[in-house]
């Protein structure tokens, strides 16, 4: 599923290739993917003839700017990935105009075309069709619960609100709080294990239990896990891929995620893999405590 970084690798991808371009045509073949307007040939309408000012990020979500007073939200979910290139359909199936990583079996899942007024394709490849996309007015916003039921970006979490959050866990785990987006948009299962890891915590610690010096290891490895994740261009395990097609790299560096078995690059204790919430919790039983 993509995270923060790679939500953000996306965003920085688009801008430099879209930013000022205008829409003139769009095309799907899984239309329950645009939850607003519900009928696709009302957003085909309204989006048709629309530039794109700005791109920015909201936790997981995409959001673009546009001129006519709109925004388009876009929730990449679990498998969802922004493209951009040139593309020829073949019988029923789109491929690459060009040689290169849009070649990729990961790239093949395009289920939304954008035209762009330069003859470039802005494309949405989705292998589970799990997306979320929807286009408001901007005096609307408030309603778009797209947004609107998110907490507060990962990146933008000071300690006092982090240490308030926490406040009001109860017995939820510390991993659990981590990765709910109505707290603290952005951080999902990968960068939840690699901060908790960093920080020396064990990810199914009550996180009301915790004790001063941890929280504020916590907090400073958020930043600090999230940043690096940024600069290797984000995690490709299993499905992300960059604007251009290409793989991020931050999976090359992991200490913990998808490690279990392996000894721990820190003290070569053996990774160990728990079930918290039914999702998949990975851990150095050594260094964290």
């Amino acid at each position: 599923m993509p995270e923060l970084p790679e939500v953000e690798t996306m965003v920085q991808g688009l801008r430099k290739r879209v930013l000022k371009r205008t829409f003139v045509d769009v095309w799907t073949d899984a239309p329950k993917l645009i939850k607003g307007p519900k009928n696709f040939n009302q957003f085909k309408k309204r989006i048709i003839g629309e530039q794109i000012i700005d791109i920015k990020r909201r936790g997981k979500v995409v959001l673009f700017q546009l001129s006519g007073e709109k925004t388009l939200f876009v929730h990449p979910k679990m498998t969802g990935h922004f493209l951009i290139g040139k593309w020829e359909k073949e019988k029923e199936e789109w491929r690459p105009a060009q040689k290169g990583p849009l070649e990729d079996p990961m790239n093949r899942f395009i289920h939304i075309i954008f035209w762009l007024d330069n003859g470039m394709m802005l494309a949405f490849s989705d292998m589970r069709k799990f997306g979320r996309i929807e286009l408001w007015d901007n005096k609307l916003l408030g309603k778009a619960k797209i947004t609107s039921e998110l907490g507060i970006d990962a990146l933008e979490l000071d300690y006092e609100q982090f240490k308030e959050i926490i406040g009001k866990s109860g017995r939820r785990k510390i991993k659990q709080v981590l990765m709910d987006q109505n707290l603290i948009a952005g951080i999902g299962n990968i960068y939840a294990d690699e901060i908790l890891f960093l920080a020396g915590v064990l990810p199914f610690r009550p996180a009301k239990g915790l004790k001063e010096p941890e929280r504020k290891k916590i907090h400073k490895a958020i930043s600090k896990i999230l940043w690096q994740a940024i600069e290797f261009s984000g995690s490709s395990v299993p499905d992300f891929r960059k604007p251009d097609g290409e793989t991020g790299e931050y999976q090359d560096i992991t200490r913990v995620y998808r490690r279990t078995g392996e000894k721990c690059l820190k003290c070569g204790a053996i990774i160990q893999r728990k079930i918290i919430g039914s999702r998949s919790a990975h851990f150095c039983p050594q260094c964290q405590k």
